[in-house]
């Protein structure tokens, strides 16, 4: 599962979906998800693909504290 936190929506989707497997970079992963939103991939630049050790991806924008 992947879930996807981009302005302000929550999105979980299969990584068939997306068309990504477990062996694919932040860049290729960021890729696909940019198509999925049907944006520009410059757009997730600075999120951060965080890789769970159940094998789930959470993308989501830096967090910045302070």
């Amino acid at each position: 599962m992947v879930h996807i936190r981009f302005e302000g929506r929550s999105v979980d989707v299969t990584e068939t979906q997306l068309g990504i497997n477990a062996g694919m970079n932040d860049v290729a992963v960021k890729e696909q998800v940019a198509r999925h939103l049907d944006v520009n991939r410059d757009r997730l630049e600075t999120y951060i693909i965080d890789r769970r050790p159940s094998g789930d991806l959470i993308i989501r924008p830096e967090a910045v504290y302070g």
